[in-house]
Formats: structure tokens, sequence, C-alpha cells
């Protein structure tokens, strides 16, 4: 099956967040104040991933959101199920990437929980790596690696927490 990149709809919202209670656990899925929340901030996107049949069925979307001083955040990244392991995850981190190199973003940092193993695979399979664990980032307590990869013209450059 294929997909088709686009950006997000208001009438999309019930179903995404429906999707991202499916994806997370609770203690680490938005509730619906809270993604609704995120979506909205200033210099936020939401890209979907649709697919290119009659049923136009989302199989996930991307949220990222252009902070100043060219970094970009991957505030969730939510897959269907079934779409798993079919490149669909990657479509979407290349397409959110994309994003921020057009914004003249540099480098993209993004947050995981450290028992997310196929997370922080998938991640360090895109070119991402640790930066630091951030101490009960998640309701439940849980650490989150802060991950992080340069894009753009400063790519070569080391990522340090004084330049993030």
């Amino acid at each position: 099956m294929t997909f088709a990149i686009r950006e997000y709809d208001s009438r999309d919202f019930n179903r995404l967040y429906q999707i991202d209670q499916a994806c997370f656990p609770p203690g680490i899925a938005y509730s619906r104040r809270e993604l609704a929340y995120y979506m909205s901030l200033r210099g936020t996107f939401t890209l979907v991933a649709e697919a290119s049949t009659q049923t136009q069925e989302i199989g996930g979307f991307i949220v990222g959101k252009k902070h100043p001083r060219g970094m970009g955040h991957i505030i969730t990244i939510d897959i269907v199920a079934s779409f798993r392991r079919a490149g669909l995850g990657s479509l979407l981190m290349n397409a959110a990437e994309q994003r921020f190199k057009k914004a003249g973003c540099h480098v993209v940092v993004l947050e995981t929980a450290v028992d997310n193993e196929s997370a922080i695979a998938f991640y360090k399979r895109l070119g991402y790596f640790v930066v630091k664990t951030i101490p009960r980032y998640y309701h439940n307590n849980i650490d989150a690696f802060m991950m992080a990869k340069r894009i753009g013209e400063k790519a070569s450059e080391p990522v340090t927490m004084a330049r993030l």
C-alpha cells in the first residue's frame, strides 16, 4: 500500500487522537486536550499519512515544532500498528525533516521512553543519537532519552547540549 503525506485538517483530529491512544500506554499517550494543545502551538505543523486508496485511511501522523535558533522538535510520531515496519514512519520522519530544513532548522530533537526499544532502534537507523537522559519525563515516572540529529547546512557540526 502506498501513502501520500498531506497537511492536517481539523476533521482528522478524532482519528489522530484514537491513533495516539492506540500507539502509547497511559502516562505516555496524550489526552485530547494535550494533543490539541501541542498541535495548535505557534510554529507547529502536523502531517498526515493517508492511504492512496479509495478509503483514504490514515496510517499515521507526525507533529513537529520549529523552535528559535534553528531547532526542530518532533512532538510525536504515531503509526497504526498494521502499517508499522513498512516504511511509513521513515516517510513521515523524512517529510518532517524536510519541513524543518526549509524552515532553517539545523538540528532535530525528540524524546522517547528509555524502555521503548523499537522506537530507539528506529531513530538510530535514521541517524539520531542519544544526547541525554531526562529523569521522570513521562507521567508514570519513566525516564526519556532526548535524541538529536543534525540536518541542513550545519549538519557536520557536532551536537552538544550547549548548541541545543
